[in-house]
């Protein structure tokens, strides 16, 4: 793509970065920008420069907050007894979206996946342990829900946390399978997602 600006040439290939997003739509981008008044330029890249700089990690449930503890967490009105665990912060996103869940999360930060050299310790899982053991509220942990993907990896990370928080005897449940087998979480349309939340069952792992 021969572009006659080096600094548009630049830009567009900082956009094109972006995942789903080629040259041709990274140069449409750049160019809209452009001609935008320069104001508005200014405060797309303030926003994103305090984005990255000042977004955290929730120290409780690894969400994305704007403190230590993320909004779910500090809330009074969720129930603390009940940890729904998902994959990613899009999967918190997604259920939170159905309106349907008044509990609180743990986001995992991926799935075991031997293939691509992800273990239990490349994620979160310790820290999901520490909080069962451990409440931060006064009241003990009674139910985890695990809300991963219907993947092999998303099943075979369901089966190795089932198998770690049944020896701290708390009740281990899984979402209702409304959602297709292989499917992500993030895509399932919000009725079928807070259906499948709602007639969670028991997790077995015999």
């Amino acid at each position: 793509m021969n572009i006659p600006s080096k600094l548009i040439e630049d830009a567009v290939t900082e956009i094109s970065r972006l995942p789903g997003i080629g040259k041709k739509t990274a140069l449409r981008l750049a160019l809209h920008l452009l001609k935008q008044n320069e104001v508005h330029t200014e405060a797309l890249t303030l926003a994103l420069s305090k984005m990255r700089q000042e977004v955290q990690y929730c120290k409780s449930c690894h969400n994305i907050s704007d403190s230590e503890l993320c909004s779910i967490c500090a809330s009074m009105k969720r129930d603390k007894t009940v940890i729904c665990v998902v994959e990613d912060i899009r999967d918190v996103l997604a259920i939170e979206n159905t309106n349907q869940f008044q509990g609180t999360y743990h986001v995992l930060g991926g799935v075991i996946s031997p293939i691509q050299g992800i273990g239990p310790e490349e994620l979160t899982i310790e820290s999901l342990l520490e909080r069962v053991k451990n409440p931060a509220s006064e009241e003990p942990v009674q139910e985890v829900i695990l809300a991963l993907s219907g993947t092999m990896e998303g099943d075979t990370t369901s089966f190795y946390l089932a198998k770690r928080l049944k020896e701290n005897n708390v009740k281990v449940s899984t979402i209702a399978r409304g959602i297709p087998v292989g499917g992500e979480l993030e895509y399932t349309d919000e009725v079928t997602l807070g259906r499948s939340i709602m007639t969670r069952i028991n997790y077995s792992t015999e």
